[in-house]
This record gives structure tokens, sequence and C-alpha cells, in this order.
């Protein structure tokens, strides 16, 4: 039996959801290691692994202030299920007209829920924001995307976060990774998923080589465990950088499928790797056969994950 893997309220482009299991099962964790988690984007590496103490950080305020409304229970799961409720009905009504009215009131506003409703009801589940800090994703025509049953996933999505908040040390923080790799130490573990090198970017992901070399200093200096997440090659490209910048590090791939529309002809299979500073406990390549919708391709400048 496959084990369950516990899927975000908000969903990130890149999602490692599929990818879960093969990074648990090379993470060196026990009970008194602090997880720290600079990029956290979605967050389904850190929800899944669970750690009793952990710092998830990411630059994109947004994700930051949902999860904090989260805890500090200003958000609920029956608050998420009443505004569904209430806000997926003035959709089904207005249609695209009520969409861009949300996105306009979250610009001024950015309220949480609205991010949420906006995060399920855009273009393909995807976040992206321009240079005056405005989410600016189009509708993605479903004026009945929040049934009943899509509500009632969502909710559940959020009471999972709310019952680990209850008996887990949980802090989420807006700032650089610089900021948050500082507090790192040698109790603690790093789990590293930055922006790919050759992927779209937004206002809230630009990545550059001079970034990941700034990474990789301040990773030498933590002096504890860490586990970086990339890219290693497809059919057409190879990640230069793994050799450049991240020679050193001990290496495992795993291959799995990446699509960028419905056609069977534009899926294409795509090697990631996990790069670490210490011996892997797994030394066997491991391949999932299976394209899904949860995947697209890094190098895609408009799609995103649909969930």
């Amino acid at each position: 039996m496959s084990e369950k893997i516990y899927i975000p309220p908000i969903k990130i482009q890149g999602i490692k959801t599929k990818l879960v299991p093969f990074i648990k099962q090379n993470v060196i964790l026990n009970s008194d290691t602090v997880w720290i988690e600079p990029f956290m984007g979605s967050g389904v590496v850190g929800f899944n692994t669970a750690p009793n103490k952990a710092v998830f950080a990411d630059i994109n305020p947004c994700i930051i202030d949902f999860y904090n409304a989260v805890k500090s229970k200003t958000i609920t799961s029956n608050i998420v299920k009443e505004f569904l409720e209430c806000e997926g009905k003035k959709l089904s009504e207005k249609d695209d007209e009520y969409y861009y009215e949300v996105r306009e009131r979250f610009n001024k506003n950015k309220n949480p829920l609205d991010f949420l409703f906006l995060n399920r009801s855009c273009f393909n589940g995807m976040i992206r924001f321009n240079k005056k800090n405005c989410f600016n994703v189009p509708y993605g025509h479903k004026p009945q995307r929040f049934a009943k049953a899509y509500i009632t996933k969502i909710t559940n999505q959020v009471r999972y976060i709310e019952e680990q908040l209850m008996y887990k040390d949980w802090t989420f923080q807006c700032q650089p990774f610089q900021k948050t790799l500082e507090n790192a130490d040698k109790d603690s573990f790093i789990y590293c998923d930055p922006p790919y090198i050759g992927r779209h970017v937004d206002y809230y992901d630009n990545w550059e080589e001079c970034d990941e070399l700034l990474l990789k200093e301040h990773l030498l200096s933590s002096d504890t465990k860490f586990m970086l997440s990339t890219w290693d090659h497809n059919q057409y490209r190879t990640n230069e950088y793994i050799d450049h910048i991240w020679s050193f590090c001990h290496k495992i791939n795993i291959e799995h499928f990446y699509h960028v529309g419905a056609k069977e002809a534009n899926r294409n299979p795509m090697t990631e790797a996990l790069l670490t500073n210490y011996s892997l406990p797994t030394h066997k390549k491991i391949t999932n056969d299976s394209p899904t919708n949860e995947q697209i391709s890094f190098f895609s400048t408009d799609l995103a994950i649909n969930l």
C-alpha cells in the first residue's frame, strides 16, 4: 500500500507531491531535529515529513500570511468551508466578472482567504505576481469550480495543517533564504527547493547563477546536514550547474514524467536530483512511470499544476 501524501491547500508551480516518498526516505531526521525550509513554496515536503519543530520560510508574503492565519486560528477549516461556499456561489452566478472582482479586491487588501480562492479558481492554479506586487493570473473559466466535493477537499487540507499545529512547533516566516539559513546549526536539517535555473520566473520567483552561488555559500557555512532538490536533465538539456556548483555533493536521481498539456505528445520524462552533503541512505534509481496532472514542465512559460 502506498504512503498517504497530504496535499497542501495552497498550490505552487513545481510542487513535489509525487516526489515526497522519495525525498522522505533520504532525509536524516530525529525527534529533536529542527526542520528548516528556506523555500517553502507549497510546503508539501515539510508538511508530510511532519517534524516536531520546523521553520518554514518564503519571500512570498501571501503564502506566509495564509499559514500564519491558520496558526493564529484567524482562518480555520470551518471558516474556509463557509467562505468558499459563499464565494463559489457568486462565481457560479457571475463567472469571470466575479473572479476579476475578487482579484482586484485581493490586490488591494491581500486577504489570505481571497488568495486561497484565486489560487483554486485561476488558470491552472498558478501563482504569479507582477512588479507592482499584484496577482495577475487570468481566470480559469470554471464557474462551477467550487462544487461541494471540491470545497470538502480543500477544507480537509486546511484541517490537516490545523491538526499538525496543535502539537507541532512550526513557524512561518517571510524572509530571504539568507536570513533563514543564519539560524541553522548542527541540530537542524535544511531542505532546499529553490527556483530552478532555466524555468519561468516572476516577481517572487527570480533565480540566477549568483543566487545559486550565494545559496551554496550559506549552506556550506551552516554546519548542518542539507538536501537540495533540483533538476538533473531531460531529453533536451542537462543542468550544468550541478557539476559547476554542486560537484562536492552526493547525488541520487529519480525519473518521472512532466507534461505541458493534455496531449500525450507533450509528456516528457524529467530526471530530478537530490543533492546532499551526507551519504544518502538510498543508492538506487527509482522511476515513476505514470504521468499525472500534478506535474508540469520546469521550462514552461505559462503552465502550472492544477490540483
